[in-house]
């Protein structure tokens, strides 16, 4: 991107540079199509962070920078703006009543693991080699219509033809519980009759599986005072992201802001 499309900002006289906006750019995603989105995205992070910062200053806030990882501390800025926000924002989670309402609007949400005991024969392929994936496609289709004459053939091909280290025992995967699988596969464990071989091959960054759900137990719905922490954990988070944005939005609304019109960035 050219610094002459895109330029420097200036907030409440304060410079930030075109070379600096094309540095936070890398931190923002956009459509290629869209040049510009990063940069704009970017520059607008700039100009938070700078309003930010002297406001933490104006209210003289010096705190002690934090330690992130052994060794590695935040910068002193990023310690004001911690402290800012902290001093600034003060929110709660919603009251019981708000959260019963919402946990009433969708109680099929809040459920235990599900359990699967599944069985599959993987045609290894990585999904950034065409060739390589079509032809484990092209085996997958030829195994699986074979099975669909005569299923009691799985544990054969199992043992022939899987990539899996599960081949060994006749392709069981052993129990699994939600979240085992990566999603694409436990989307088919829940799609798949129990007892039966799936009829449609199911696609992972792995490669292409054909799968059987021996046995599948699905979580009971859980009670909402067991989910209530969890409510309220999510609600008093949500609610400090909007308290948060809207001091933010207030800063800037007050701020000097040139090169940019903020109200434009998505």
């Amino acid at each position: 991107m050219s610094a002459a499309l895109f330029p420097e900002i200036t907030v409440n006289g304060t410079t930030i540079s075109a070379a600096s906006i094309a540095a936070e750019a890398q931190n923002h995603n956009a459509p290629k199509a869209k040049p510009g989105l990063a940069w704009r995205r970017a520059a607008r992070a700039l100009a938070i962070r700078q309003v930010l910062i002297e406001e933490a200053r104006k209210r003289g806030l010096n705190p002690q920078q934090q330690e992130l990882e052994p060794g590695k501390f935040e910068t002193v800025e990023d310690a004001q703006i911690r402290e800012l926000l902290a001093e600034v924002v003060n929110v709660s989670a919603d009251d019981d009543a708000t959260l019963q309402a919402t946990y009433d609007k969708d109680p099929d949400s809040y459920r235990a693991p599900s359990l699967y005991q599944p069985s599959h024969i993987l045609f290894a392929a990585d999904p950034g080699d065409a060739e390589t994936r079509q032809a484990a496609y092209n085996r997958a289709i030829q195994v699986l219509d074979d099975l669909k004459e005569n299923p009691r053939r799985f544990t054969d091909f199992a043992r022939s033809e899987s990539a899996c280290a599960s081949k060994d025992a006749d392709g069981q995967l052993g129990q699994l519980t939600s979240g085992d699988t990566v999603p694409e596969f436990e989307r088919a464990m829940d799609a798949a009759p129990v007892g039966a071989i799936y009829d449609q091959l199911v696609d992972t960054r792995f490669g292409i599986h054909i799968l059987r759900v021996d046995e599948r137990a699905e979580g009971a719905v859980l009670p909402f005072e067991t989910v209530l922490p969890r409510l309220q954990a999510a609600s008093e988070k949500a609610n400090w992201a909007k308290a948060a944005h809207d001091y933010v939005s207030g800063l800037l609304d007050q701020a000097d802001i040139a090169g940019i019109d903020l109200a434009a960035v998505a």
